[in-house]
């Protein structure tokens, strides 16, 4: 207000709103305010005065604007004086992160009196609320580095997993996260906006164990992470009980002892409590050989190695040349040289008489390995004993009927005919199982006992019958039917053209199935170790048991010990057991192939309702291929006797320096570093090389054939030294093909018994050579040695007559010691006249080599001692003007033959070339020419010449000087 002196008055306060709301970006200084930021002052002489700072006016009005509060990062501008208009602006950049709203007062001041504005009216104190507002500055990050988790195949989730991630930015709206992805293409998973994922499909842990996505998120302002996420699913299998590491496949290397079956296997029971487990692990051998890995060698010498050796008659035993009935029959030809017999029920075969002659009045034994499915109900028969011709009488027979095992004997007459057992009866299911079993019958009449498999069995049933009539009828033993007359009408026979008295016969009750090892033996099979050791298997399973689990499980073998029985409580004790079950194959040279196994298991829990069923466990072991041996036979294949020692006592020994090897071949890495390094630049291929290894091993056939004419049993045999045999526990047959030395043995025994093998023969006039061939073998003709011929020559001497020449007079050159290794396969004399002729030929081409020989020598001496003569006089005659002699001490004796000599000098020296000429060709002049030419010339004209040309020849040089 203007007073009337004039002087202006500040009588009004300035007037703003009493609350600012503003907003500011964090990039931005400039706040939005509302309502706008205006003073009004009524002294002012405008409608509206106004100012933030206070300032000095033309009219001598104030105006201004402070702002109170502690660090406040804001300041007022005056935009407009005359209006009051002003605007707040950030002093510093804002940062949203550190504080999103900021609250101060504000108050306006007008133009006070004075120069110093000491009167200036102040308006009141107004509140301002500022808001900064967020950029996206930020992107999100995620809580963890990387997540994991676990599923369970075959389920769908709802969620399986939570990633999260954050923004660090202020707002709401860039600071929340709205949207997560799976970067990772073509995977059965999904995420959705708040970060959960899930499976889109079940799960399978045989297709994958584990999956791996990278998982990103963007914010509201659609920035990205700014590193993705990786997320690890893995996939458990669904929890069934089972046994857990298990491989289905195992090798077996032949001859390396125990190998352990399961050594990380371990049961799984999902948790769930038990009060006892029973495992029951089998070992399927039925395809190897009879039932399982056994020694072939035949079963005489099984019998032996066993302890039942006296008295054993093999009736099924491998084809030979002296054991040659069971040739026709088919084999089994697919278990490494065991001797297997297929009877198909049309086959059937005689044995020889007097294979077999054992009384029925004393104890005896019958084995055999048999094979026997369901059949007919008619009678199938092992062995049968009946009359050739006639009766028909069954005198014993073993058959088999309705899965029976039947024992026919009947008693020959006796003074009391009374009726005694005649059939024992025993109902097993081992005799149409189809599978391998060994049966022992040990009759000591009128009681048997039956063994099968090593277990003792009573006869269910005996039936009694009487005696048989006497009779002078011949019997007949047969294999897989029963002989009889062509009298009765049985279905089941087959007529065989067989020249008896009685006429054609016929076979009945043929046996369908496999039979080996059919022995009769003489006296009772009693001892129980002895039986069990021709039916125990030499592979199985084994078990050495922890010493700290050995009382908390208990461990049954069944026994032949293809099966096993683990019974326990305790699961730890429990795997630990089947951790240290083992295969066992004990022989040198095991079967190859497959032998299947399997894990059957039981478990009983506290709440049977709940229990788990473990399932059957599978696998095999393969038994690899073993080195087979090579069994070398060498020594001496060629030589010569004398006529004398083949017609002596001791014969001439055929093998006397046979040595016998056996060596396995393998391929080795070479091991030399050196020349590996040297040679890795020009060949990176592994160099092999083949190795030899003499091993030893056992033999259990040697056969010696002759090759050529059979040997004549009334002038020539095969020998061999008995005492030998029976101390080494040999057996030896012999025919006119040969000898058959059998029994398992040594290499070195099998040599020490064939040094002794001699051959005679009382004959030799019309014999020049004769050869023979062995062969030995291991395992029943599984491996077989080289054919080793050896070849004999006879040298015949001629009588001693007297002879006018001494010289015609025959040496005694022959030694048969010294001709040991002399070649005469050349000499192919055509008769024994001009065989005893070849020592008195020989002679005579000595003695005229000889006599031509000292002839030559003679006439040598001569010609140089005249070639000397002729050139001394030569050097005379040519030097005698230009040399001077000093002749004092020189005689000289004139040979009167001196001009005879020149004249014929040059005739002699044609001769001698001549002669020289013939001497040459006298080399290839044969013993008839010799022998001829002898009786011609006779020795005495070179002899005599030779002795007159050296009188003649004369020199005296005891004063010569040269």
């Amino acid at each position: 207000m203007i007073s009337s002196t004039g002087l202006t008055f500040n009588k009004h306060k300035p007037w703003i709103e009493t609350t600012y709301h503003g907003i500011v970006t964090e990039n931005d200084d400039k706040v939005l305010l509302d309502p706008p930021l205006i003073a009004l002052d009524k002294d002012a002489p405008l409608r509206y005065a106004e100012s933030f700072e206070v300032t000095l006016t033309e009219e001598g009005e104030i105006c201004g604007f402070r702002i109170h509060g502690q660090n406040v990062p804001f300041e007022a501008v005056v935009l407009d004086k005359s209006t009051g208009e002003g605007v707040i602006r950030a002093k510093d950049k804002l940062d949203c992160e550190l504080q999103k709203e900021h609250t101060f007062t504000i108050q306006a001041y007008d133009c006070g009196e004075g120069p110093d504005g000491t009167n200036m009216k102040k308006s009141h104190k107004a509140t301002v609320h500022i808001q900064v507002n967020d950029i996206n500055e930020y992107s999100p990050v995620f809580k963890e580095k990387s997540y994991k988790a676990t599923v369970i195949e075959g389920k769908k989730y709802d969620s399986i997993l939570k990633v999260e991630a954050v923004d660090a930015d202020c707002s709401f709206q860039f600071s929340q996260i709205c949207n997560y992805e799976i970067v990772t293409p073509d995977v059965p998973f999904t995420i959705d906006k708040d970060g959960f994922i899930k499976n889109t499909e079940k799960l399978s842990y045989g297709k994958e164990h584990m999956y791996k996505l990278t998982v990103t998120a963007y914010d509201c302002g659609k920035n990205r992470a700014s590193e993705d996420v990786l997320v690890k699913i893995s996939v458990k299998p669904t929890c069934k009980p089972s046994w857990q590491g298990f491989n289905k496949r195992i090798e077996y290397e032949p001859g390396t002892g125990s190998l352990a079956l399961f050594p990380s296997m371990h049961l799984e029971t999902c948790d769930e409590p038990i009060t006892s487990i029973r495992a029951s692990i089998e070992l399927e051998t039925n395809h190897i050989g009879k039932g399982c890995d056994r020694d072939t060698y035949s079963e005489k010498s099984l019998h032996k190695l066993c302890g039942a050796s006296s008295g054993t008659v093999e009736l099924l035993p491998a084809p030979s040349s002296s054991a040659n009935w069971t040739v026709g029959l088919p084999t089994d030809n697919g278990h490494d040289s065991d001797q297997v017999f297929e009877f198909n029920g049309t086959q059937a075969i005689k044995v020889p008489d007097g294979m077999v002659s054992t009384s029925l009045k004393e104890p005896f034994t019958i084995s055999v390995w048999m094979r026997h499915g369901p059949g007919a109900h008619e009678k199938e028969t092992i062995l049968c004993n009946s009359d050739k011709t006639e009766m028909n009488r069954h005198h014993y027979s073993l058959y088999v009927h309705n899965c029976r095992l039947i024992l026919l004997l009947r008693q020959d007459p006796s003074e009391a005919e009374n009726y005694k057992p005649a059939e024992f009866h025993w109902k097993l299911n081992q005799v149409c199982d189809k599978e391998w079993h060994h049966f022992v019958l040990n009759v000591e009449f009128p009681t048997v006992s039956l063994f099968v498999d090593g277990s003792a069995f009573e006869p269910f049933l005996v039936t009694e019958d009487y005696p048989l009539h006497a009779s002078k009828i011949e019997t007949q033993l047969t294999i897989g039917a029963c002989w009889q007359e062509n009298s009765g009408h049985d279905n089941d026979t087959e007529t065989v053209s067989e020249p008896t008295s009685g006429g054609s016969g016929r076979m009945a009750q043929f046996f369908r199935g496999s039979l080996a090892g059919l022995m009769v033996r003489s006296g009772k099979l009693e001892n129980k170790k002895v039986i069990d050791c021709l039916y125990t298997c030499k592979e199985g399973l084994d078990v050495q048991l922890p010493e700290e689990v050995a009382s908390a499980v208990k461990v049954e073998f069944n026994p032949n010990q293809s099966s096993l029985t683990v019974e326990g409580d305790d699961i730890d004790a429990f795997d630990k057991v089947m951790q240290h079950i083992s295969y066992l194959n004990s022989r040198q040279f095991p079967t190859p192939g497959i032998r299947h196994l399997r894990i059957s298991t039981t478990v009983k829990c506290f709440s049977e309702e709940s229990c788990v069923t473990v399932p059957d466990a599978e696998g095999y072991v393969m038994v690899l291929q073993p080195e087979e041996p090579k069994i070398s036979l060498s020594g001496i294949d060629h030589f010569a006797r004398s006529a004398a020692e083949f017609e002596s006592q001791e014969g001439v020994k055929l093998f006397p320096e046979l040595r016998i090897v056996s060596t396995i071949t393998r391929e080795v890495e070479a091991d030399t570093e050196s020349e590996a390094a040297e040679g890795a630049d020009d060949d990176p291929t592994v160099q092999e090389t083949v190795v030899s290894e003499e091993i030893m091993h056992n033999l259990d056939t040697c056969e010696v054939t002759v090759v050529g004419d059979e040997l004549d049993g009334e002038h020539e045999s095969l020998e061999v030294d008995m005492s030998q045999l029976q101390q080494h526990g040999m057996e030896m047959s012999s025919s006119n093909l040969g000898l058959v030395i059998t029994g398992v043995n040594t290499m070195a025994n099998y040599e020490q018994v064939l040094h002794l093998i001699r051959y005679k023969n009382w004959h030799t006039e019309a014999l020049f050579d004769r050869k023979f061939k062995l062969v030995c073998s291991e395992l029943n003709g599984r491996y077989i040695s080289n054919d080793f011929k050896v070849e004999v020559n006879v040298i015949h001497t001629a009588s001693p007559v007297e002879h006018a020449n001494n010289a015609m007079v025959q040496p005694n050159f022959i030694n048969p010691i010294h001709h040991a290794s002399v070649d005469l396969s050349g000499h192919n004399l055509v008769n024994a006249h001009q065989a005893s002729v070849v020592p008195s030929a020989a002679t005579i081409v000595i003695v005229v080599c000889v006599s031509f020989l000292v002839f030559m020598i003679i006439l040598g001496v001569f010609r140089i001692r005249a070639a000397h003569q002729r050139t001394m006089r030569d050097q005379e005659n040519g030097k005698e003007n230009e040399m001077d002699w000093d002749d004092s001490a020189l005689t000289i004796t004139v040979n009167p033959m001196e001009t005879y000599e020149d004249q014929h000098s040059s005739e002699e020296e044609e001769e001698e070339e001549e002669e020289s000429e013939d001497g040459e060709e006298e080399d290839d002049i044969t013993s008839a020419e010799s022998e001829s030419s002898e009786d011609e010339e006779g020795g005495e004209p070179e002899d005599q010449q030779g002795a007159s040309r050296q009188q003649q020849l004369e020199w005296d040089d005891s004063t010569l000087t040269y």
